[in-house]
């Protein structure tokens, strides 16, 4: 008998992840048994299963370093998608720079590490400005505050990630998205799946959560060539950087200031992937699922 995957999640998350049951649902129709199991159960032997799978361990960032051993870890006892390699990469946010760096087209991004950037950012006007703030690294958009000409209370948010050890960033807030929403474009193994329409969750400067995750406005959407584009060139860029393409990767953009599509942020650890956004999306990601595992 073939050993069964694990969808990898956590207890809290369980009720919230909708993708699960399309995932063994369409699992299930390949003759694959699924089982989920959360990151942290201790109890857990993962040597017996075939593969592990990141779904919803959306309490990561609150135990970070835990976490990254855990990746570690099931990555000694089975195959792990994505690889601990990119999952590490891309749950701090400082991923971003590099990809500036790279020449792709991100919405812009100062990190703050300490006190002195934080002078450094003040003198330069940049909290006087309609900006989001956030720690480098986290999950749900927690901790994460649209500052609208707000200088003392971005300070403040600033020097309180500072002072728990986080290294934050700061970006200007993207006038379009109000009116137009984020784009997530979803990729199985390198390939194009399916995208979706993400309202805009600071557009009242108010971050609502329910004690997890932000609460989201999706709907279904068709991404513009300009959109599609740049999701082909980030996705060349994971490629060249790791050597392969990931199981599975969320690009989401937003139109710029200058009207084009700049890069928001990539989703390769535990993305929702909105399997219900698209008839064919669940059997798309168990066949891609099926490629991998048996290569």
């Amino acid at each position: 008998m073939s050993r069964p995957l694990a969808l990898v999640s956590c207890a809290e998350a369980r009720h919230h992840d909708t993708d699960l049951s399309l995932i063994i649902r369409g699992l299930q129709d390949r003759g694959i048994v699924a089982e989920i199991t959360d990151w942290d159960n201790a109890a857990e032997d993962w040597s017996r299963f075939s593969a592990a799978i990141i779904r919803s361990p959306w309490d990561y960032h609150r135990r970070y370093d835990d976490f990254v051993q855990w990746l570690d870890d099931v990555s000694a006892k089975t195959t792990l998608f994505n690889s601990a390699d990119i999952v590490k990469w891309n749950t701090d946010k400082v991923y971003l720079g590099e990809m500036i760096d790279a020449g792709i087209p991100v919405i812009p991004t100062t990190f703050v590490r300490g006190a002195e950037d934080l002078v450094l950012i003040t003198n330069d006007g940049m909290l006087n400005r309609d900006i989001v703030v956030k720690p480098t690294i986290s999950a749900g958009s927690n901790n994460t505050e649209r500052h609208m000409e707000s200088p003392v209370k971005a300070a403040a948010h600033l020097g309180s990630l500072i002072d728990a050890g986080k290294v934050a960033m700061v970006q200007p807030y993207q006038r379009f998205i109000d009116e137009r929403g984020e784009t997530g474009m979803v990729y199985f193994n390198g390939a194009y799946s399916h995208a979706f329409r993400k309202g805009a969750i600071l557009a009242t400067g108010d971050n609502v959560k329910n004690g997890l995750y932000t609460e989201e406005d999706i709907s279904a959407r068709d991404a513009s060539s300009q959109e599609r584009e740049l999701g082909e060139q980030v996705m060349d860029f994971i490629v060249e950087k790791f050597g392969y393409a990931p199981l599975y990767a969320r690009v989401d953009v937003v139109r710029g200031s200058a009207g084009v599509p700049v890069l928001m942020e990539l989703e390769l650890a535990e993305p929702s992937l909105y399997l219900h956004m698209d008839r064919d999306a669940g059997t798309r990601f168990a066949s891609a699922v099926v490629t991998v595992t048996r290569q």
